[in-house]
């Protein structure tokens, strides 16, 4: 009976809709690449009341706007499973960066969410055009952005460093067999409010003082309600190795899926190992362990300045380090580990080996699209006998401790490897800006504003690295499989119609280093949740997005 019940349901939806019917968008004789790596065919795609209705190599229908599409590609919208425009959103809902590459639906919590706010983490609140909005939980994150409308969707990870600072604030200490319980409910009463699973940053501080033990303790609760574990590993560059396995370890334990967040080798001394971290990844699944990865097409990586600072500085917040790079006797002691590193450290500095000029000053201050070398110059050009270690901490100081820093700490022939993995998928790491307004800001890395194109037109088209099937594969069906995303992914009748129509001869990224501010090239026509978003390379206005909460 079921099976028939299904049989039936299908047919349904295959079935051509009556003459007095009249679609909301036709796509009309483009290239359809459907997102799960089949050949490209041309047809066209019909769109009703925000799903797919109509996919057909020769029927028609009367439709409120037709799209000719001839010569360009008809995808699935792009999935970013590595985001960070958490806040942003509150800020421009367009989310023009992002539209502008073809990206529908945003992933975001990496290591820390937009919830849970409770306990000894202070609630946050943020400016939105209705006023200041206060959130304690992710369940609340998503109602604030209902309200507040975006044009992309939104869904999120709980992260373990809002989990960890719930229960245990700023401080080093272990935490209690109880504290750990505490924990454990948060992240299930996350996994109630819709998360996609749990996420780590375990490089730093506070995610970096979980044990792997504690990690799986967590994990196995966002497993029990069919989560994913997304971890940005312990340490990408003289322990990448160990962190992977660790990694690897956690999925083994707590039985989750497990996806690497931006799989690389950001340590010179290691380049060329990638063949290594494939083969460690392809044992694991032969054993049975569902683990993965994403990468971003730039052999350079967005952090902190701050992270060049070792964790034991970090204990009680940025207020007490900075207390700690006022100290000369301990700032004795933070040169000698910024130099020589500490075991389990992941060192930045070392990464780049000492290297001033491969760190680039994205944040918003005086010294911005400057590489540090030119910022020793500029900074020390007066003085004598400078200590530049000294200077870093200096800088720090003026700058209330934090530094956005581009860092040129990984090679092209390991990305290029990593991304041809069938099980490696595509993300920005990056977040919505604009080229105007108050998103205008500081000198972000390149992704924000390039990376699914850049895929599409350097990697696809110009490198034949990848097939464009296999490309927006790892753009959507299989980011959409990692978290769970059942209607979404695919040009499939039924699915929700999020779309994006664009020409494969001229898809390119714009955004330099030095001039990040520049929207990608190519992208035609977006569709999210079945209304227009982008029309003929013009952002429309339209908020269609919406909370995509685990089911």
């Amino acid at each position: 009976m079921l099976r028939t019940l299904v049989v039936l349901f299908l047919c349904f939806l295959c079935l051509p809709l009556h003459a007095d019917q009249r679609l909301d968008i036709l796509i009309k004789g483009g290239r359809i690449v459907d997102g799960s790596g089949n050949p490209w065919y041309v047809g066209n795609v019909g769109i009703q009341n925000g799903k797919i209705v109509l996919i057909d190599r020769r029927i028609e229908a009367a439709a409120k706007r037709t799209i000719n599409a001839k010569g360009l590609v008809v995808a699935p919208g792009f999935i970013d499973i590595h985001s960070h425009s958490d806040y942003k959103l509150f800020v421009d809902g367009r989310a023009m960066s992002k539209i502008y590459q073809g990206v529908t639906t945003e992933v975001l919590g990496e290591g820390g969410s937009a919830g849970p706010f409770q306990g000894k983490l202070k609630p946050r609140v943020v400016e939105t055009k209705q006023g200041d909005v206060q959130f304690t939980t992710l369940g609340g994150y998503f109602r604030a952005i209902e309200k507040s409308r975006t044009s992309v969707n939104v869904c999120s990870y709980v992260g373990l460093s809002n989990i960890w600072r719930c229960v245990m604030g700023d401080t080093f200490d272990r935490p209690s067999s109880e504290q750990i319980e505490q924990m454990k409910k948060l992240v299930d009463q996350a996994m109630r409010d819709g998360a996609l699973g749990l996420s780590s940053q375990l490089m730093m501080p506070p995610g970096s003082l979980a044990r792997t033990d504690e990690v799986i303790q967590l994990a196995r609760v966002a497993a029990r309600h069919g989560g994913i574990y997304s971890s940005h590993i312990r340490n990408e560059g003289t322990g990448v190795f160990a962190s992977i396995k660790e990694a690897i370890e956690i999925g083994r334990q707590a039985k989750i899926p497990v996806d690497i967040i931006h799989l690389k080798i950001a340590e010179q001394k290691l380049w060329g190992r990638m063949k290594e971290i494939v083969a460690l990844i392809e044992q694991a699944r032969r054993d049975g362990i569902q683990v993965q990865a994403n990468v971003y097409p730039y052999t350079r990586g967005n952090n902190n300045l701050r992270s060049i600072i070792p964790p034991w500085a970090h204990e009680g917040g940025r207020g007490k380090m900075l207390e700690r790079l006022k100290d000369p006797a301990l700032r004795k002691r933070l040169k000698r580990d910024i130099r020589n590193g500490v075991p389990g450290w992941y060192n930045h500095f070392t990464a780049v080996g000492g290297d001033w000029g491969r760190m680039l000053v994205a944040g918003n201050n005086r010294f911005k699209g400057l590489t540090m070398d030119r910022v020793m110059s500029l900074r020390t050009r007066n003085k004598n006998n400078v200590d530049k270690l000294d200077e870093l901490f200096e800088f720090l100081l003026e700058e209330g401790g934090s530094v956005s820093t581009v860092y040129a700490h990984h090679t092209e022939k390991d990305m290029n490897l990593a991304l041809q993995q069938p099980w490696c998928s595509v993300g920005s790491d990056g977040s919505a800006y604009a080229t105007s307004g108050k998103l205008r800001v500081g000198n972000p890395h390149p992704r924000n504003f390039g990376t699914f194109p850049r895929v599409l037109g350097r990697y696809v088209r110009q490198r034949k690295l990848l097939r464009l099937e296999d490309a927006i594969r790892k753009m959507t069906s299989l980011n959409a499989a990692k978290i769970g995303l059942r209607d979404r992914g695919l040009l499939v009748v039924g699915f929700a119609a999020d779309v994006t129509v664009f020409d494969p001869k001229t898809i390119i990224d714009r955004a330099e280093y030095t001039n990040p501010f520049q929207y990608a090239a190519g992208v035609h026509y977006v569709i999210v949740n079945g209304q227009l978003v982008l029309a003929q390379g013009k952002h429309t206005g339209a908020k269609p997005g919406r909370p995509l909460r685990r089911r």
